[in-house]
């Protein structure tokens, strides 16, 4: 059974930016797609990025030209770079498999604020 962890959120200013990561232990990361999730309070699991087995990325409205997802193989981590963030981003980001969720992680909290 696969696990993840993620970590690196924190707060910043309107505009600032983040890396997020997520360790992925017991997952091929070229055999899978792996998905970035967030959920804002009062609010459901939102799936805002994906990148495939092959490398191949897609991103939700909300993250377009904004945010890129990309990979560590080597280092079994997946990555979030998010830009130009704004108040409404913050949020727990969690990342998962899509088609085979495994356990889920406590997540890591991004406020966005001033």
């Amino acid at each position: 059974q696969g696990q993840v962890a993620e970590s690196g959120g924190g707060l910043v200013q309107p505009g600032g930016s983040l890396r997020l990561s997520c360790a992925a232990r017991g997952i091929i990361l070229d055999a899978v797609t792996m998905g970035w999730y967030r959920q804002a309070p009062g609010k459901g699991r939102e799936l805002i990025a994906t990148i495939s087995g092959s490398g191949i990325t897609n991103y939700a409205d909300s993250a377009k030209g904004r945010f890129t997802v990309g990979r560590d193989i080597l280092q079994n981590t997946v990555f979030l770079q998010m830009s130009s963030l704004k108040p409404e981003d913050t949020a727990v980001y969690y990342c998962n498999l899509p088609s085979y969720p495994v356990r889920w992680g406590q997540g890591t909290q991004v406020t966005v604020s001033s």
